[in-house]
């Protein structure tokens, strides 16, 4: 046996086959509620599997998953784990150009997705020569969504007539036809796993992972508190010797790495997984009291905000009693937010993890960390600061960029020359580069300042956006904001803010937020120009869209002509 993904899942079903293993509850929807456990889940994945191989798709091949949170979708990357097919990640808010781009770019030959997105496949088929076996889930719908992307009438009757006649396999059929039984060939620590980060700006890059690598840089080795298995049959033995009871909860879609690798985590524990087809505060709320949630991850303000908005309004009074630890990943949680959480849950462990596709967990934030020191983090022994030109540890206090070696990817799939900017060897030791800048301290403690792609020069000085950011969110009237740089005559950029106020809040002018930001920031990271949105554009896991927020910010400086305010 080796650090394989299916053997050691299946390794946990034989050690716990009746223990709960995955609810999953549709709100808003049908109200439909499922449960599996163990055994249920293995023989449901080994369905899928024996489809798939009877659908011709070879271990190596890949299988895109298109879909919403549900029961499909991981049993659907157990399934691909299983026949040795690569499973890779699909944003499902993708619109059909981003869809041609990642299902050619990604190679896919098989692709599951969900019923809603059916226009969107039919699209973007013609264009994706490889992809040729499909399974939906559910049923689509009988008239076009209102959000279609607008056409000719042509067009549009052009892609309903596509729809209609796409060949894809109904998923309830395929599961049916499917053998329950396990019956696979011997699999390797070296199967791949590839997850697509889109990251902050330009076209998604698939993060080519070896599954060993994963298990110990993204799984914690089998145990988050530190203690990795030294031998993959230990798995399952920790798991026999101890006993149920801990129910996670990754609340963000599973398209995102962070969550998907947040149910591999509960399932190498044998415990139980709740998922929900979308992220509905109040019914996140409900969940946790109902199924006794103990952990739940989220991504940043963009999720917590509401949260602790439904807390103290409609849902004030939930039993969180079982709740031990909340989690935000990929995405700061503010100093804000966080004090505002602990006042609603102040028996809840808060945490900010960090880490990336690229990385695996880097570390956690300190408790310290906020506005007047900036994000600091006591970070694993696997990860350093370095020079990106030397690539050699950088003296406390300079600025590097986060570099992490041991259990790291191969490199992105289909691109050679980003791989070589990103990946390197050390002293026979392999490494990855990533985008935050930081510095460290005499004590180890690493302060990261941002990514190095976002960073603002504004008349010689470097700024980061997320620092101002957590500026900006201390104000109370603040409910989320984005930083970004404007092109500026004087300065070459000047620090602009697109800030979304909270709903009851009195109106906010410039003025007021640098003197709000004067005392926590440094003069020249004080934004220069404000711009007010109804809504703060982030992917749907909470990922900032700086794309976006220039845009809008470069936008409104032109109407408005240069601002003066110094």
């Amino acid at each position: 046996m080796e650090y394989n993904l299916a053997d050691l899942f299946e390794s946990v079903v034989d050690a716990v086959p009746d223990r709960e293993a995955l609810v999953y509850v549709d709100h808003p929807g049908t109200g439909e509620e499922r449960r599996l456990t163990y055994a249920e889940l293995d023989e449901a994945a080994n369905r899928i599997a024996h489809h798939l191989i009877d659908a011709g798709i070879r271990p190596g091949e890949h299988l895109g998953l298109h879909l919403y949170n549900g029961i499909e979708y991981l049993q659907t990357v157990l399934a691909c784990l299983k026949a040795r097919i690569v499973p890779v990640n699909v944003n499902y808010r993708y619109v059909e150009e981003e869809l041609v781009y990642l299902y050619r770019d990604a190679d896919l030959a098989a692709l599951v997705f969900d019923a809603e997105f059916t226009d969107r496949v039919a699209a973007a088929l013609p264009q994706t020569e490889k992809l040729r076996h499909l399974v939906r889930v559910g049923t689509p719908p009988t008239r076009r969504p209102t959000t279609t992307p607008q056409g000719s009438a042509a067009q549009r009757s052009a892609e309903r007539e596509g729809a209609a006649a796409l060949d894809c396999v109904p998923y309830a059929e395929a599961e049916a036809a499917g053998s329950p039984a396990r019956g696979f060939g011997p699999r390797s620590a070296d199967d791949l796993f590839i997850i697509y980060t889109g990251g902050t700006t330009g076209m998604p890059k698939g993060v080519l992972w070896r599954q060993e690598d994963l298990f110990f840089a993204g799984l914690f080795g089998g145990d988050p508190s530190g203690e990795a298995v030294k031998r993959p049959e230990e798995l399952a033995e920790r798991v026999a010797a101890g006993g149920a009871g801990i129910t996670f909860f990754p609340a963000p879609p599973l398209m995102h790495g962070t969550s998907t690798l947040t149910a591999f985590i509960a399932f190498n524990y044998g415990q139980r997984v709740v998922l929900h087809r979308k992220y509905v505060p109040e019914e996140v709320l409900r969940t946790l009291e109902k199924e006794r949630v103990s952990s739940i991850s989220l991504v940043g303000d963009a999720m917590l905000r509401p949260l602790v908005d439904a807390l103290r309004g409609p849902l004030k009074g939930t039993d969180l009693s079982a709740l031990f630890s909340l989690s935000s990943s990929g995405a700061i949680m503010s100093e804000t937010v966080r004090a505002q959480l602990q006042e609603l849950m102040p028996n809840v462990l808060l945490l900010n993890n960090f880490g990336s596709t690229e990385s695996g967990s880097n570390g956690r934030a300190t408790d310290d960390s906020g506005p007047a020191r900036g994000f600091r983090l006591h970070v694993n022994e696997r990860t350093q600061v370095v020079d990106p030109v030397t690539r050699a540890p950088v003296a406390t206090g300079e600025i590097g960029r986060l570099a992490q070696r041991g259990h790291v990817p191969l490199g992105y799939y289909n691109d050679p020359e980003k791989t070589a900017e990103t990946f390197f060897e050390r002293d026979g030791v392999r490494w990855v580069l990533l985008g935050d800048m930081a510095t460290v301290d005499e004590t180890g403690v690493v302060t990261v300042l941002g990514r190095g792609s976002q960073c603002i020069n504004t008349g010689g000085e470097k700024v980061y956006p997320e620092e101002v950011e957590q500026a900006l969110k201390s104000h109370p009237d603040v409910y989320d904001a984005l930083v970004a740089g404007v092109p500026d005559a004087r300065w070459g950029n000047h620090v602009a803010a697109v800030v979304q106020l909270r709903a009851d809040a009195p109106p906010l002018d410039l003025e007021t937020l640098q003197t709000h930001c004067r005392p926590r920031l440094a003069g020249y990271k004080v934004p220069r120009q404000l711009v007010l949105t109804d809504r703060i554009q982030r992917s749907p896991s909470g990922k900032a869209d700086y794309r976006w927020a220039r845009t809008v910010a470069v936008e409104a400086d032109t109407n408005a002509g240069p601002d003066t305010n110094p």
